[in-house]
């Protein structure tokens, strides 16, 4: 019997599976495994070893043969870098049993040795699979890509959630279940929307701003959480979204550093909306239920009294909840339904007492001494004795006037009376309450508008209701915003859900719309139902302390008191489990590396450590005391949160990115651009400085992400809009070359690797870089001979060892490689195809090869003069440095001259560099000294004004100097060194030529020369030529290191001594050698490079760097022509440490004007 098995593994890019097989019946010991698309698995053959040993090769590097007992000591399959590896062919199968398959018989072909089957063509159909028989034109194409027949069941049961934590002895997950729209989505957004504020601050908020600005603010923020409703619904319906709501959401749409950003505001949040159900439950328990517990006295003669109250009662409450928690989420889950309930039922309460209650009551009366409204008093008279009588008219000493002329002035000038507190729909207040009463602190509640009323007038407040909290639109926006929010517990429950694509947006929507009505209506009806003074009663004192919605509640005020305190306490529980969950889950995604501590669970899988962080968090906030204090801190992240997830859909649907497919249809980007200006308008208006930090604390974890955080890539939006903008910025460069102005060095860096593919000169990566102090475009570049589809892995590794290289130098660009069967070919290929559009390299760094000498083959100097001709043609300009392992590094700083020899005009190149290089610290205090070359016929004095007259107009600091180069007869030691390097060069013409005669260089003639065996070649031939009393052994020599020769040529030059006929024809050549006459070009370009290596010597020995023009390569391709151009660099540039040979690609790159 055969058994069908697969191993599936999740990453960011969806599921991976890999299939393999074993035979049940008659085990033999042949397991097939997959193979991965690195080196193809083999079969191991376990032998019926005595010891049970088992050895499976396969992934990666092409498998384990039977009885290696490196690899394993047991069955095992392995993956090979999360990808899907082949699949074979029926009857073969692994691990988890998806199916069994009958047996059917099953012959091997036999094999010959070379390989090839020795079946014939003709075969039994019978013994064929379907595969084998209808598909074997995609035999090969299954070897290493996997049937859909085996995918299909995974690609539609892929789950993407976020892994719980799990432990070594945690017990395997129940099944998920398979909620609805009703009860995985619409209640629980309508218990997380319906909140405290409702309960407690919603009638207030009608007082104050009045009916009109109320419906206005609930409308406006409704509207704010409708809007992002239908954003959120199109991004949880293009793909699964799992536990952490907007988090998850933003992260994988913006990127992981706004991800990360939003989500740590969004557990910032939720953590404070802890705190305010924590403060909202001990307000409705001590305030309205249990007011005799106050610790700190009567708490309605002082509000900080209360305050304090509240933060006792809030740290015991918020530990208590904590202790709850950290216990286990199967309480809390339990208790969500109770505070479902009691939600319902007290709303249900509410509107059906409204409506029982549309005459009004009597049961509640007011008390109002003129036009303010008083606390409640037994009697609510100014007869003497009785309680108005006894607080008005009170003495210093304790006893109490009997004469009212004694008492307060206003109590002596007013009248007291009784107002009906329930004034019901049917009596007509509606239009009177439209009106808002907006005041600051410490003003008297009054019926009027009378500053008399409502000014204390520095006179004693007595029993009279004050304003606790200074009121305006925008205040009471943000204290009644958190009552819209809650509208991401949907989605995230998505992994509970039988159909989240279609519950989702359904759920969401209709929550939102549902609670948007029961506010709006409410409201309305609330306008209606109570008078004005009872509204702006925040705490219900003129009414013996009652809760005015409770008041009016049917059949009884315990009903709306208990219902809303249980209901506060599941919502605050609710916000302790989500809370640490979305930490942990920012955790876990290693985005910020400071909170990898708190991804660990503990052994019941509950965040422990991410909880004690919450618990801290929200006593903070309990400290603050006040919800109207706390609410606001609270809107500003919430809005942050939905103004980023508005953001998200807006920029998916403008980039079109062909991952944007979401199942909701009914969006569109602009209602997506209404919603964000809505939560930023909201912000501004609550508190723009709340709005400015939560900005700024946004902005602090986004740069931090971006420079410490770990490197996500989940094809987020950010992604899409730098590529819509880099598309957009091409084209626009596209349009024309850049202006003298705009132009900056673009650099392409041709790097030379070494044999184990890393960069020869680093070094040239640090000279990049200090030239473009971290601004422009670099490209690092090597080729490497080959061919491509035989060279990719090398290819590879030689990007990523470029790669390190530029990130150890701090190089911000890119890197590549090419494979080309020739180096100069990959080279020119590289330079004309290098870049896209107005991004293209303008200048090249390119090597010198500093062991030209030492080689007698030609390409060793071919190489480096191909590519300066293609680097001309290309008009880019080139750099080369000379001596780049003397260049300083990154961190070290160097003072003194930066030397320009300015020979020809190259466009202001060399200007432009000095200017670049001053810009990085290395270079900083380095200063500039420009020299150029007169001659005898110019005016060197009027050449050093101009010079600084255009270096002022250049707005360029440097020292100027004009040389005079005087004429001068060529010196016999010019001519030797022009001799000297014509004579090498027909050496190495002839030593090329008679190469395969393993001609030894050694063996030229020089054996009758005492001193001369000592000397190197070339230096033997000057000595040959120059008399033995004019050129003494103190003068200047051209020295030259001892060739280096590799073993080939070793080995080829060992066996020349053998014969003794060749030393003769070795013996003529040399005196053809000696024959040789310098052209006299090249004794002309000679002069010219000594004359100006000695007064550059001369006057830079001691500079930092020096600058100079590179001349131009010799027109013909002809080995000698090209071996003296080397030479006279070499001789231009000698006696220099760092020289900089610098050649422009024929435009001017510096102007002075503005």
């Amino acid at each position: 019997m055969s058994e069908r098995f697969k191993v599936s593994s999740v990453g960011d890019g969806g599921p991976q599976t890999n299939y393999g097989s074993i035979d049940n019946d008659e085990f033999d010991g042949k397991v097939s495994t997959p193979t991965s698309p690195g080196g193809g698995g083999v079969v191991g053959d376990c032998g019926g070893d005595d010891d049970g040993d088992s050895l499976v090769g396969g992934g990666g590097g092409g498998g384990a043969a039977a009885g290696d007992q490196e690899t394993a000591a047991s069955l095992s399959f392995s993956l090979a870098n999360d990808r899907a590896v082949s699949p074979v062919l029926p009857g073969t199968i692994i691990t988890d049993t998806i199916g069994l398959i009958p047996d059917r018989p099953r012959t091997k072909s036999p094999k010959r040795k070379d390989g090839a089957d020795d079946k014939p063509f003709m075969v039994d159909m019978k013994e064929m699979s379907g595969y084998e028989k209808n598909l074997y034109l995609y035999s090969e194409e299954m070897a290493d890509r996997p049937r859909v027949s085996m995918m299909i069941n995974s690609l539609a049961n892929y789950n993407a959630t976020i892994p719980s934590a799990e432990e070594s002895d945690a017990k395997p997950s129940a099944p998920r279940a398979k909620l609805g729209t009703l009860m995985g989505v619409y209640l629980p957004c309508i218990q997380n929307i319906f909140g405290v504020i409702l309960f407690i601050r919603m009638p207030w908020i009608v007082g104050t701003a009045g009916g009109l600005l109320a419906f206005t603010i609930v409308f406006m923020c409704c509207c704010t959480t409708f809007l992002t409703g239908i954003s959120m619904s199109a991004i949880a319906t293009n793909g699964v979204v799992p536990a952490g709501g907007s988090y998850f959401m933003i992260s994988r749409s913006l990127g992981p550093e706004f991800g990360g950003a939003v989500g740590i505001l969004f557990y910032t949040a939720t953590t404070v909306a802890a705190a305010m159900y924590i403060i909202g439950a001990v307000e409705i328990f001590l305030t309205y239920m249990a007011p005799m517990l106050s610790i700190f006295g009567d708490f309605t003669k002082d509000p900080s009294i209360m305050y304090n109250n509240f933060r006792v009662y809030g740290t015991v409450l918020l530990w208590i909840m904590c202790t709850i928690v950290s216990i286990g989420v199967a309480f809390v889950s339990k208790f969500a339904a109770i505070a479902l309930a009691c939600v319902i039922g007290s709303i249900i309460a509410i509107l059906i007492g409204i409506f029982y209650n549309i005459g009004g009551t009597e049961k509640l009366q007011m008390c109002i001494l003129g036009a303010r409204l008083l606390s409640q008093v037994d009697n609510c008279t100014k007869e003497p004795g009785y309680d108005l009588w006894s607080i008005y008219c009170a003495k210093e000493n304790n006893t109490v006037a009997q004469n009212i002329s004694e008492c307060d002035p206003y109590f002596q000038t007013h009248e007291v009376s009784l107002r009906q507190a329930i004034v019901g729909l049917a009596s007509g207040e509606f239009t009177s309450n439209l009106g808002s009463h907006f005041m600051e602190e410490g003003k008297i509640i009054a019926a009027t508008d009378d500053p008399d009323d409502y000014e204390s007038l520095n006179n004693p407040t007595y029993n009279q209701i004050l304003i606790d909290i200074t009121t305006s639109f925008t205040v009471l926006v943000g204290i009644f915003f958190p009552s819209c929010t809650g509208i991401m517990a949907g989605s995230n429950r998505s992994g509970d859900l039988a159909d989240a694509q279609k519950s989702i947006p359904v759920g969401t929507l209709a929550a939102i719309i549902t609670t948007s009505v029961v506010y709006l209506s409410y409201l309305l009806l609330f306008t209606g139902s109570y008078d004005v003074l009872l509204m702006r009663d925040k705490f219900g004192y003129s009414v013996g302390g009652r809760l005015a919605i409770a008041a009016i509640s049917w059949p009884n005020e315990w009903v709306i008191l208990v219902g809303s305190l249980l209901s506060t306490v599941g919502a605050g529980l609710q916000s302790l489990t989500g809370a640490p969950r979305l930490m942990q889950a920012i955790s876990k995604d290693g985005i910020i590396p400071f909170l990898l501590p708190f991804a660990k669970s503990s052994a019941r899988g509950e965040p422990l450590r991410a909880l004690l962080v919450t618990g801290c968090i929200c006593q903070l906030a309990i400290l603050i005391g006040n919800l109207d204090y706390i609410a606001p801190i609270l809107s500003m992240f919430f809005l942050m949160c939905y103004g980023f997830v508005n953001l998200a859909c807006a920029l998916q649907t403008l980039l079109r990115t062909p991952n944007w497919r979401p199942r909701f249809k009914y969006y569109h980007w602009s209602l997506s651009f209404v919603g964000l200006s809505l939560c930023i308008t909201v912000m501004f208006m609550t508190s723009w400085y709340y709005a400015l930090l939560a900005m700024l604390i946004a902005g602090i974890i986004y740069k931090y992400i971006e420079f410490r955080g770990a490197e996500k890539e989940w094809g987020d939006g950010i992604r899409g809009l730098a590529l819509s903008a880099a598309r957009y910025s091409l084209l626009r460069l596209e349009e024309g070359p850049p202006h003298t102005k705009n132009w900056r060095p673009q650099i392409l860096i041709l790097a030379k690797l070494t044999k184990d593919l890393v960069p020869k000169y680093k070094k040239l990566f640090t000279f990049a870089s200090q030239l473009k102090a971290g601004k422009g475009l670099t490209i690092g570049v090597s080729v490497i001979e080959g061919e491509y589809s035989k060279s990719y892995g090398e290819s590879h590794a030689a990007k990523q060892s470029l790669r390190r290289a530029m990130n150890e130098e701090k190089v911000k660009g890119f890197v590549d490689t090419l494979i080309a069967k020739n180096i100069t070919e990959g080279i020119s290929h590289i330079i004309q195809t290098c870049g896209l559009g107005g991004m293209k390299p303008n200048t090249v760094i390119l090597g010198w090869p500093y062991g030209w000498r030492h080689s007698p083959d030609e390409r060793s100097w071919r190489v480096f003069l191909d590519t300066v001709r293609n680097v001309s043609a290309a008009k880019m300009a080139l750099l080369v440095p000379k001596g780049i392992n003397f260049y300083p590094d990154s961190m070290s700083k160097v003072s003194g001259t930066i030397d320009i020899w300015w020979i020809v005009h190259d466009g202001g190149l060399l200007m432009l560099l000095p200017f670049l290089l001053r810009q990085h610290k290395v270079w900083k205090n380095c200063k500039m000294r420009i020299f150029t070359v007169a001659q005898l016929e110019d005016n060197s004095i009027q050449m050093k004004k101009d010079l600084k007259t255009f270096l002022y107009h250049l707005r360029i600091d440097a020292e100027v100097d004009v040389v005079e180069l005087m004429d001068s007869d060529i010196q016999t030691y010019t001519y030797e060194r022009t001799l000297m390097m014509e004579q090498r060069t027909q050496m190495l013409k002839e030593l090329r030529l008679n190469r395969k005669e393993q001609l030894n260089i050694s063996e030229l003639g020089f054996e009758a020369a005492n001193i001369e065996d000592k000397l190197p070649l070339v230096q033997a031939i000057v000595d040959h030529h120059h008399p033995t009393g004019e050129h003494a052994a103190s003068k200047v020599r051209f020295k030259e290191e001892e060739p280096t020769l590799d073993s080939d040529a070793e080995a080829e030059m060992s066996g020349a001594s053998e014969d003794t006929e060749k030393k003769t024809s070795k013996n003529e050549s040399f005196k053809k050698l000696l024959t040789i006459k310098p052209d006299e070009a090249n004794v002309r370009r000679m002069h010219t490079a000594v004359k100006l290596n000695e007064v550059i010597v001369n006057k830079s020995h001691n500079a930092q760097l020096v600058i100079i023009n590179l001349p131009g390569p010799p027109k013909t391709s002809r080995p000698e022509s090209e071996s003296n151009y080397m030479e006279f660099l070499e001789v231009l540039t000698e006696g220099l440490e760092r020289v900089l040979m610098v050649r422009g690609g024929g435009r001017e790159v510096i102007t002075i004007y503005s």
